[in-house]
């Protein structure tokens, strides 16, 4: 066991070097964990791209031996993704002393038909459970190791098989997780013992061979027609191998989708990064992975649950950049999901139920990304306008929309109701009632003349905060590129920033303005020491201000700056003092000051 411990430490000091350097990660490093992926398919390609294209939100759990430990292991709580509870950099969990767990699992409460039910109640149509993790654990009735739920453990039964029947009863389709590079106790398999229990040396082959294969061969023929194979942390698997799964879930389940993390572009769509919803419009087919809480599998001390209105947030913000959103439970070890998870899932549901058309079959903004108060889905030629942001003075603005509107509608508590708009200058203005029945996130249909033609061009609301990006900007003299960090272990945070800056150096916006005047400026960026940052406007007033940069891509005030009148103005930001090496920019905000 100290043999074995020592080698998982030495492996994730190689493979791993680039997450050691806490708390940031390249979007490089991320990337390769994730493994490269293509966006592969259409909705328009067949029966595997109706999926994501009608379907639009799913059901992640993550299960396992990890939901028993729920992160507190001889006695010491360990803070961040369970299902890694093994690993180094959480408890080091020797193999044996691992495998030691599966004697006290015993889900006895695990009700398949309730999870179905729970996830036909939120509105989801399919669910990916976890088949076996990265701790190599089977949480099903595997012939092929016994290293699994119905072999080493009380329970004896297998929850796969009841699942299986509980999402067919309710309509939901069903795929399976299935890490197939990182196995931490099968001998050969990534982070896994380097010898058998024989004494042989392993390598990755003889676990691809007697365990990865074989496994994939079960779940794609033992749980009747499923709809996604969910491969996960490629890493260096050798490509061909990767293929020879494919074409193994090809075979047995022709109508299955394969998950972008199979790795080398042979996926069928692309799951970006854990917890990330895309800001701009992505093409094809692809996924966001999210959880309910900050932890995938049951951790004791999580209880900081997204409420229903977040979780319709980022449904909202997935669907209108086109994308689909699978949202994470995390089952306790005895099979019962969290309580508050149940309420947050259910509650966000029933707005679902409400509204169904803003998020079943509906397509990407054409706006491109969010707006002020919300954001945007459209169905032939209806937007659906989700108001996450509601304005004081109940005024909702359209900036850049060409195409004519027909009508436009609030519908609120079962209630059509026809509201007042008017065009000005590139502007639509909708006006809403001062009293609305819906308590989470109202909801209005523009009915149009034809598609939607819009101008994408920013445009500063004067009724609510409008945040412009460094995603969306032009950049010169300084570095734009993605970072990902983590809060926990596992707890993922993105941000595409401008940093590297040289002297000279700016981001810049397009932005259409529709009230002139004074607008209150913000900074959220992170840095080292005290910085110097300057706004302005092209061929027009500059403001610039010193703040202490000791945070991590906080929100801070610069000042007022004016805009004269109504028209297009160019925003240049530019880091002027300080170590503008390390200062680092993520957006910038312009709130209308009432005077």
């Amino acid at each position: 066991m100290m043999q074995n411990s020592l080698r998982l430490r030495l492996i994730f000091v190689f493979a791993f070097a680039a997450l050691a350097t806490y708390p940031s990660v390249h979007a490089e490093s991320m990337d390769e964990m994730w493994g490269e992926q293509v966006a592969k398919l259409k909705a328009s390609d067949g029966v595997r791209g109706q999926l994501f294209e009608q379907g639009n939100y799913a059901m992640f759990i993550h299960w396992g031996l990890y939901s028993q430990i729920a992160n507190k292991y001889q006695g010491e709580t360990y803070y961040g993704i369970g299902e890694w509870i093994m690993h180094p950099r959480m408890a080091d969990i020797p193999v044996e002393d691992y495998k030691t767990v599966a004697r006290d699992f015993n889900p006895v409460h695990f009700d398949a038909d309730a999870i179905a039910q729970l996830a036909v109640d939120a509105g989801m149509k399919y669910i990916v459970i976890t088949s076996k993790h990265h701790d190599g654990f089977a949480m099903y009735d595997s012939e092929v190791n016994d290293f699994n739920i119905v072999d080493a453990t009380p329970y004896g039964r297998d929850p796969m098989k009841e699942l299986a029947e509980a999402c067919a009863k309710h309509g939901l389709g069903l795929g399976f997780y299935y890490s197939h590079n990182q196995d931490w106790t099968f001998p050969g398999g990534t982070r896994g013992p380097a010898i058998t229990e024989g004494g042989e040396a392993a390598d990755f082959t003889y676990y691809y061979e007697n365990k990865c294969r074989p496994q994939v061969e079960e779940i794609t023929t033992k749980y009747g027609p499923i709809e996604i194979v969910w491969f996960d942390t490629p890493g260096r698997i050798p490509k061909d191998y990767v293929e020879e799964l494919v074409a193994i879930v090809r075979k047995n389940q022709p109508g299955a989708l394969v998950s972008g993390r199979a790795g080398y572009g042979l996926g069928d769509y692309k799951s970006h990064g854990d917890m990330e919803v895309p800001h701009g419009n992505v093409d094809g087919l692809w996924e966001t992975v999210d959880t309910t809480n900050d932890s995938w599998s049951y951790a004791w001390y999580d209880t900081n649950w997204k409420t229903p209105k977040q979780i319709i947030e980022r449904l909202v913000a997935t669907v209108a950049r086109g994308g689909t959103y699978m949202l994470n439970i995390g089952p306790r070890g005895d099979g019962t999901v969290p309580v508050e998870a149940q309420l947050a899932l259910r509650k966000s549901g029933e707005w679902i139920r409400r509204y169904p058309f803003v998020v079943y079959g509906t397509g990407a903004s054409p706006w491109g990304h969010a707006l002020p108060w919300g954001d945007v889905t459209v169905k032939d030629n209806r937007l659906y306008l989700s108001v996450f942001n509601l304005p004081d003075e109940r005024t909702i603005y359209l900036p850049g929309l060409k195409t004519e509107l027909e009508s436009v509608t609030l519908i609120d508590g079962g209630e059509k109701i026809p509201l007042p708009y008017s065009m000005v200058e590139r502007w639509t203005r909708i006006q809403l009632p001062p009293k609305l029945k819906e308590a989470l996130v109202p909801v209005i249909e523009v009915e149009l003349s034809a598609a939607p033609e819009v101008d994408s061009t920013w445009g500063l609301d004067p009724s609510v905060e409008t945040t412009l990006l460094v995603e969306f900007a032009d950049v010169e003299r300084a570095r734009k590129s993605k970072k990902g960090w983590m809060e926990k272990f596992g707890e993922w945070k993105h941000v595409v920033r401008a940093h590297e800056w040289e002297k000279g150096g700016q981001a810049f916006w397009d932005v259409d303005v529709l009230e002139p005047g004074y607008y209150q400026v913000a900074l959220t960026y992170s840095g080292e020491g005290r910085l110097v940052w300057k706004v302005g406007v092209a061929d027009g007033e500059a403001i610039q201000n010193e703040q202490n940069s000791s945070h991590n891509y906080q929100q801070f005030p610069i000042g007022w700056i004016e805009f004269p009148e109504t028209g297009r103005y160019t925003i240049h930001v530019s880091c002027i003092e300080g170590d503008l090496e390390k200062a680092s920019l993520k957006s910038v905000h312009f709130t209308k000051v009432d005077l």
